[in-house]
């Protein structure tokens, strides 16, 4: 029995130490919080309402003629969409504070049922030891009845009993406040995630307002001078891709067959969110059409549409291999700003014409990890990602003399022909 008695306060000391946990308090009633979380979902759902026809409209422009007017719809249509983006994301962390908020008044009455229920197993173990100090028989032996006897026995039996509930209560308590505890953990990592994404959104807005107002203040409104400043990269560009197939021509690079991934839909992710492809890889119409920017070899990678300041992500882990700026070299000829990484499946990707990016060479990336941010730097007659991707073997990075701007030397990544290969081979499919 001594031993029985050591077992249960052993068990009542741990399960004290299961209040360790402090109580959450808020200061709003169950019935007003489900009430606003309910309100935030209806403003949720109305949000991206509005995101979807504005994206839509978006996606009208980019099949519309070239025009200043076009361009300016575009970054503006962008920025609204964007603000729209922003106010989503901020009425999401609301509505995650508000269910983070419920389940901190559920764990904090659940922590006091367990303090309640602690209290009514230590009741249940001091009766039992009061029991164990004077056990039955000796009440017995003492001149008790027989039926004292049993009646005293009955009542042990229902300690016992209660005991054996409160435990099992106390036990399924216990379970409760695990699940809402990491059903909380959970809801804050998504809270942390929706903080980062708030910040991206703003520093996205913050670049597609300044691509605004360059546009603006270098064409003067004008669109004889935005055509001009079109027919000048075009010009630029056609000269940047004679350079870089003469000097790729001379390179001897070597793709050995089963060097590289497979084609196969999903070895890389999309680099983009929404994706939507402005021009395919390979002598695709624009590429026929204009044979004297992509020197009659057709396109080398595919065109994504991506906003000013629209967040790049890695199509899947690897290496930073290079970073670079070839408007350092010649302004508005080639990639402009680029990243360049090397998987571990004998692929390479190239990410081109951002406004900035966030990595830097040797740095080891995540798939779907925020690697820049889009814009028009480099040869870009509108807002998009230019996305390559290679077999790593065949590419390099090479620093090369440009004849469009004398003097100069491009830094940035050339390959073999062959090492070219299209990115919709191992996309998932749209």
């Amino acid at each position: 029995m001594r031993q029985a008695r050591f077992i249960a306060l052993a068990f009542l000391t741990v399960l004290f130490l299961l209040s360790g946990s402090g109580i959450l308090t808020h200061a709003s009633t169950e019935a007003e919080i489900k009430a606003q979380i309910e309100e935030s979902g209806k403003q949720i759902e109305a949000l991206k309402s509005e995101i979807a026809q504005l994206q839509n409209q978006l996606n009208d422009t980019t099949k519309q003629k070239q025009t200043l007017q076009g361009a300016i719809k575009e970054l503006t249509l962008n920025i609204q969409r964007l603000q729209k983006s922003i106010t989503l994301t901020q009425t999401q962390i609301k509505q995650k504070d508000l269910e983070i908020g419920t389940l901190s008044t559920t764990i904090s009455d659940t922590t006091e049922r367990i303090r309640t229920s602690q209290t009514q197993v230590a009741d249940s173990l001091r009766q039992l030891v009061t029991y164990d100090d004077q056990p039955l028989v000796v009440t017995l032996l003492g001149g008790g009845t027989l039926s004292s006897f049993f009646d005293a026995a009955t009542t042990l039996e229902a300690v016992r009993t209660e005991l054996q509930n409160h435990i099992h209560t106390l036990g399924d308590l216990k379970v409760d406040l695990v699940s809402d505890k990491n059903v909380a953990e959970g809801k804050r990592k998504e809270l942390s995630t929706l903080n980062q994404s708030l910040s991206q959104q703003n520093q996205g807005l913050t670049i597609a307002r300044n691509e605004q107002n360059k546009l603006l203040d270098q064409t003067k409104n004008k669109e004889s001078t935005y055509q001009a400043q079109i027919a000048e990269k075009k010009a630029l560009q056609a000269k940047f891709e004679l350079d870089l197939l003469n000097f790729e021509a001379q390179l001897g690079l070597s793709v050995a067959p089963g060097s590289f991934a497979s084609p196969r839909p999903g070895v890389l992710q999309w680099p983009v969110d929404n994706p939507y492809i402005t021009q395919y890889f390979g002598n695709t119409a624009f590429a026929t059409q204009n044979a004297q920017v992509y020197g009659g070899k057709g396109h080398n990678a595919i065109d994504l549409r991506a906003s000013p300041g629209a967040p790049i992500k890695a199509a899947r882990g690897g290496v930073v291999r290079a970073v670079g700026n070839t408007d350092s070299t010649c302004p508005g000829a080639s990639y402009g700003k680029w990243v360049f990484i090397d998987h571990d499946n004998g692929l390479s990707t190239l990410y081109a014409h951002l406004s900035t990016y966030t990595v830097s060479q040797a740095e080891r990336v995540g798939v779907g990890q925020v690697i820049g941010y889009s814009d028009t730097t480099g040869y870009a007659t509108g807002p998009h990602l230019h996305f390559s991707v290679y077999a790593s073997a065949g590419a390099e990075i090479a620093t090369f003399p440009s004849k469009s701007c004398k003097g100069k030397n491009y830094t940035m990544p050339v390959a073999d022909i062959s090492a070219y290969l299209n990115p919709l081979s191992y996309l998932p499919v749209l």
